[in-house]
């Protein structure tokens, strides 16, 4: 058959896969139920509720998230030992690995709806999100790490602490700015430079931690998105000059923010200590004790404070206890090294099972969302949620920890800060 031809075929037969698909599962999720024992949603049948996630396990710089699924199967597997939701065991698939790469992204939300036919994605945690549209279009409830802009108002995606990313109209989280001021004592008359990633979402979050920092009282003296996101550069000595100069009458800012990930941290904090600096440094992703375990890496982070947005795990409530046992049951009683990616994934989790919970027996897209659009708590580890203000906003909550002699140490405890408008 001549290439054109293959092309028309397969391209016939995929549209009539997907509506087979879209036909048999009601065409987006939504189910009749009459409050019995089944239900005609999309992956809910009498005894179970199916799940799967979306994480980038593997990519190009080598900075992993696998141990967000981890996080995820801990908590599903607490809720199965409890009973359940409403009667039904979590069938969690585990997370499909996108690379960090924007199509398979994309492929994996295909895959889990189409193919394996799940009611809801939780987690989802990437720096992509090219399935958004596909899954909100299909009423699939995802809830995932809110750094991303789909996270913040498609009908039927959730960030498990709010909204990091708002549109104009929304709020601000000023955890990290309101952090660092209590860490210098004070916002008034510190400078501080913030960095980022070529990206949409380095760009993004130069514009609103500008803002943030500006709010709080900081003078921002540099503010860019320019290092390479495809790859970790070799010479920094471009970036950290313009830097270290930024600040009033050429001298070096009194704290610098970095908005990347680790691989590209440890490059920037390592060169920033050769030159001399001795403010304070920042970031949002260092949070993990493996990190620790090489010489070289353990060095660039030390006196590092990283942002988090959730209790650290140094504290000692039932909350954080319960969290530290379900993850060691999910290692088979091992206890691996805790980092955020767990956290993500286990409160991803979280989320969705409260909200499916309050949703009541007859769980379909519809009751889910009817669910969630009334949906509070308090005192969870990401502090007090409520939807759909998540939708919108961020809950506001968050601590500092810092890296000091190979060990991580709270510097600014857990606290929820009030919001700012962001325009």
């Amino acid at each position: 058959m001549p290439r054109p031809l293959r092309t028309i075929a397969a391209a016939i037969t995929l549209l009539l896969v997907t509506a087979c698909n879209s036909a048999s599962s009601g065409g987006s999720g939504k189910g009749g139920g009459s409050g019995g024992s089944t239900s005609s949603a999309r992956g809910v049948t009498a005894d179970a509720i199916k799940v799967g996630g979306i994480v980038s396990m593997t990519t190009a710089s080598g900075y992993s998230k696998k141990d967000t699924d981890l996080g995820a199967r801990a908590r599903y597997d607490r809720a199965n030992a409890e009973g359940g939701v409403n009667g039904r065991r979590i069938d969690y698939l585990g997370a499909e690995d996108d690379g960090q790469d924007p199509a398979r992204n994309l492929a994996a939300a295909r895959k889990l709806v189409q193919r394996e036919r799940v009611f809801a994605v939780s987690p989802m945690s990437s720096v992509t999100f090219s399935g958004a549209d596909f899954l909100n279009g299909q009423q699939v409830p995802t809830v995932g790490w809110g750094t991303l802009p789909s996270f913040c108002g498609p009908e039927y995606l959730y960030g498990f602490n709010g909204c990091l990313v708002p549109t104009p109209g929304g709020t601000l989280n000023q955890t990290w700015p309101e952090g660092l001021a209590t860490v210098l004592g004070g916002a008034r008359g510190r400078s501080v430079a913030l960095i980022a990633g070529d990206n949409d979402a380095g760009k993004f979050g130069i514009r609103t931690f500008t803002q943030g920092f500006k709010a709080a009282g900081f003078q921002v003296s540099y503010a860019k998105a320019v290092v390479p996101a495809t790859s970790v550069p070799s010479d920094w000595s471009a970036y950290t000059k313009e830097i270290l100069r930024s600040g009033a009458g050429g001298r070096a800012p009194d704290a610098v923010v970095s908005v990347m990930q680790t691989p590209y941290n440890i490059g920037l904090f390592t060169a920033l200590k050769r030159a001399g600096y001795r403010g304070v440094i920042s970031d949002p992703t260092d949070y993990d004790p493996g990190l620790l375990a090489k010489d070289a890496t353990r060095q660039a982070l030390d006196g590092v404070h990283v942002l988090l947005q959730f209790q650290p795990f140094e504290s000692d409530s039932p909350a954080m206890r319960q969290f530290k046992a379900d993850i060691r049951k999910a290692a088979g009683g091992k206890n691996p090294p805790l980092n955020m990616h767990m956290l993500t994934g286990y409160m991803s989790a979280d989320l969705f099972l409260a909200i499916a919970t309050k949703a009541g027996r007859d769980l379909t897209a519809e009751s889910f969302q009817k669910a969630a659009k009334g949906f509070s708590d308090t005192g969870t580890l990401v502090g007090d949620r409520a939807e759909p203000k998540g939708q919108k906003e961020s809950f506001g909550c968050g601590a500092l920890v810092r890296l000091k002699n190979g060990r991580y140490e709270v510097a600014v405890p857990f606290k929820c800060y009030p919001p700012i408008p962001f325009g």
